[in-house]
């Protein structure tokens, strides 16, 4: 049932109100006289609550039953209760606990009145975190407890005596400001620490709503130095995003009938229709966003709050660039300059602040945007030149990059980056949005300018390399045509336009081709070599893979893809210079090595596992059920063979704990080298014992490649990946009577992407269709 998100900010006011009704009813039958009480109507002296089931507990439920006070109790004297945590802040969710403190004077019964109000609270199944102390308990506690100083900054009064709750928030108020120096220093370590723990709210495919960086918590860590006079409070893009927070939380709240505040995958289509979003995809493009806006507003806070606890900055204006100088630590406008008439202005103090290593002055971010006319199409040279020279400082541009994308100047710049802006990407090989994964990535391609001989081509089509995924259908061919525009655009030059448009076509050309294609077979090379066209789009490609596998996340790039991806452009320069590639050692010096010991010879060195032994059918598939069998998970696999020796290359993984001892597992490939060993059994415990996915998983997917080969048929199989995979693989071929020629496999995130080369018994390829059909359903049967 679709929701209406407008709709849960008054029904978080109208519960917290119901609830203050309720807990000042308790508070009143609680205390005897002469505090204000009167006697209670039952047993304990506590109101009924009002509510009898978990839905009654959801948003708007009434806490005081019919016979409620409409208002606070009179006020008593020298008892006050307290609400602090998100009912003292006014943002109680349907599944939040209460936070409550008792304070007094001293009294002596004080307990005997906290059970009063304590245990109808615990009768009605609320969670309850409560404390009973006095001002300067409170004040103690304070002082010594960043999560009570922060309930205290904020608390709100429930019922009884209102001076005791004003004295309570002033003493605390007071010693925060005074030791603001100490306390704010604690504050930020205590935000990293939990950034550190929960990663950051904009990227995560499961983001913790309150904890992670950009969520709840900064918001109230930004109230707390607004509430120590160093910064101001948030301001209104703050105030919005935080309350789509409030509004994601209360919805999944709905939603688990629970209160949780991780927002999991199997989750985010309901929560997105409680939001009245269209599906999760929506709902975590706009949970990106407002987790990007906090943090950016968040990171702005800490740099006001260093510059003035450090002291007064250095007087003095240093020039950076034309209009741009430096001034107090900042990134600012010289004086008399007005934007109005410069349109490169706000690409050249970009590049001043990113090769300074400074942050603009929010005041100058917000004069530029402003008031910065529209960049005239096709882009001046001094503006494209501005835009490389900032790309070109690498980590450096990606800060000054979100400055500016917050505040709307990319978009105006590059109208098609609003299709990736805030994008999410729901797969767990990638850690970063759309539009931030592009900027990671061309700060990572500056590291390889020097390499390449158009190293302003090579940043910008790091830049633009996914800006396709805006757009249906393959985001290389998509990007293409978009990449093509934008270069026009910039004022590119035809020939560059091409080049670039050639790049972003195929920019995932050389990863893919090395990890699922055998490299020893000169229809791959030759394919390669036809696409990219020249040496120049090789290197490009070449850098820009490694970037982008590096901005995409570890599964994504690891060293094994990396000496795959340099062995194939290798052998494709080669061809492109009109020369035979030179051919590859057969075996490594190290597999020379083990090839003579003749049986068959393994070593386990960490993660990294060589079989080396006398081809013969079914050694790849019989090597890998022994790794699963010994829990180890293998991520990728290089099966090849060269004079009758078949050379295997795993990196594996624990599936948990520590890794298996190397001398067991090495024994135990031997005894299945040596065909003393059937693993099949110890495999079909281990699949008995594993959970299935929690969340639903594409079905498996298996295709023969047509024409990747001329000395065998190619077979890719994509499948959610799980232990014994690839024997069980490698099982379906060899009841086809097939050998496994070559075999390249990968596991990205939960997904395996495992290509072989196969051939008949006769070594030769597939040709029959029956036959192809059958190797086909049979190896999707394999995967069932």
């Amino acid at each position: 049932m679709r929701g209406d998100a407008r709709s849960y900010a008054a029904t978080r006011k109208e519960r917290s109100a119901d609830i203050d009704r309720w807990l000042a009813d308790l508070f009143r039958t609680a205390c005897p006289a002469p505090y204000g009480g009167r006697e209670g109507r039952n047993g304990l002296g506590g109101a009924k609550s009002g509510f009898s089931s978990a839905d009654e507990r959801g948003a708007g439920a009434s806490f005081g039953g019919p016979g409620a006070p409409s208002s606070a109790a009179p006020a008593g004297t020298g008892i006050a209760l307290v609400a602090v945590g998100s009912l003292g802040r006014g943002e109680l969710a349907p599944g939040s606990d209460l936070d409550l403190v008792l304070l007094h004077n001293g009294q002596e019964d004080i307990g005997r009145i906290a059970d009063r109000i304590w245990y109808p609270i615990w009768d009605s199944g609320l969670g309850l975190d409560h404390s009973v102390r006095t001002v300067e308990e409170s004040t103690k506690v304070a002082r010594e407890d960043l999560k009570a100083v922060l309930g205290l900054i904020q608390a709100r009064h429930i019922a009884g005596d209102p001076e005791l709750t004003r004295a309570a928030r002033e003493a605390v108020l007071a010693e925060w400001r005074a030791d603001s120096r100490r306390r704010l220093a604690e504050l930020h370590e205590a935000a990293d620490k939990r950034a550190e723990s929960a990663g950051e709210l904009a990227f995560l495919l499961e983001p913790d709503i309150r904890d992670s960086r950009g969520g709840l918590r900064d918001v109230q860590a930004m109230q707390a130095v607004a509430a120590a006079w160093v910064a101001s409070a948030p301001g209104p893009r703050v105030r919005e995003a935080h309350e789509f927070l409030l509004d994601v939380r209360h919805g999944l709240h709905l939603v688990t009938a629970r209160g949780t505040d991780r927002l999991v995958l199997q989750e985010q289509d309901a929560v997105a229709g409680a939001l009245g979003l269209l599906d999760a995809e929506a709902l975590m493009r706009r949970l990106a966003e407002a987790g990007r806006t906090i943090s950016h507003a968040f990171d702005a806070t800490w740099r006001t709050v260093d510059r003035l606890l450090s002291g007064p900055a250095p007087r003095g204006r240093r020039p950076l660039a034309d209009g741009v100088v430096e001034h107090g630590g900042e990134v600012v406008l010289a004086r008399g300059v007005n934007p109005k008439n410069d349109p490169v202005l706000v690409l050249r103090a970009a590049a001043a602040a990113a090769e300074a290593g400074l942050p603009i002055a929010p005041a100058t971010v917000s004069v530029l945007a402003a008031q910065s006319p529209p960049m005239p199409v096709p882009w001046p040279d001094e503006a494209r030149d501005a835009l490389v020279a900032l790309l070109g400082t690498g980590r450096a541009a990606v800060p000054v990059w979100e400055e500016f994308d917050q505040a709307g100047v990319i978009v105006r710049l590059i109208p098609d980056w609003e299709r990736v802006r805030h994008r999410p990407q729901r797969n767990p090989v990638h850690r970063f949005t759309v539009d931030r994964h592009l900027i990671e990535t061309a700060a990572g391609a500056a590291s390889f300018t020097r390499e390449v001989s158009r190293p302003d081509l090579l940043l910008i089509s790091a830049l633009l390399h996914d800006v396709g995924k805006g757009w249906p259908g393959d985001h290389s061919t998509t990007g293409e045509i978009v990449a093509r525009d934008i270069g026009a655009r910039m004022g590119l030059p035809p020939a560059d336009v091409e080049t670039l448009a050639t790049v972003v076509r195929h920019h995932l050309l050389l990863p893919e081709t090395a990890t699922r294609r055998d490299l020893d077979d000169p229809v791959t090379i030759s394919r390669v070599a036809e696409a990219v066209g020249n040496r120049e789009v090789l290197e490009l490609l070449a850098a820009l893979a490694v970037a982008d596998g590096n901005a995409t996340g570890p599964a994504a790039w690891n060293s094994w893809k990396a000496s795959l991806v340099s062995e194939l452009v290798r052998k494709v320069r080669s061809v492109l210079s009109g020369s035979p590639p030179a051919p590859a050692p057969a075996l490594s010096p190290q597999q020379a090595s083990l090839a003579r010991h003749g049986g068959g010879a393994i070593r386990v060195n960490g993660g990294a596992v060589t079989v080396v032994a006398p081809d013969r059918p079914g050694l790849l598939w019989r090597a890998a059920g022994v790794l699963a069998a010994h829990r180890m998970v293998v991520r990728s696999a290089s099966a090849a063979s060269a004079s009758s020796t078949a050379v295997i290359e795993f990196s594996v993984i624990p599936e948990y704990g520590t890794p298996p001892d190397p001398a067991t597992l090495e024994a135990d490939l031997r005894l299945v080298l040596a065909g003393r060993l059937d693993i099949e059994q110890r495999l079909a415990r281990r699949t008995r014992s594993v959970r299935p996915a929690r969340v639903p998983v594409a079905p498996p997917r298996v295709s023969l490649v047509d024409d990747a080969s001329q000395t065998a048929t190619v077979v890719e199989v994509r499948a959610h990946d799980r232990p014994g995979l690839l024997w069980r693989i490698g099982r379906a071929f060899g009841d086809c009577n097939l050998d496994v020629r070559a075999a390249r496999v990968e596991t990205l995130g939960a997904e395996a992407v495992d290509v072989f080369y196969v051939v008949d018994r006769s070594g030769r390829p597939i040709t029959d269709p029956e036959q192809r059909t059958q190797v086909r359903e049979h190896v999707l049967a394999a995967l069932r």
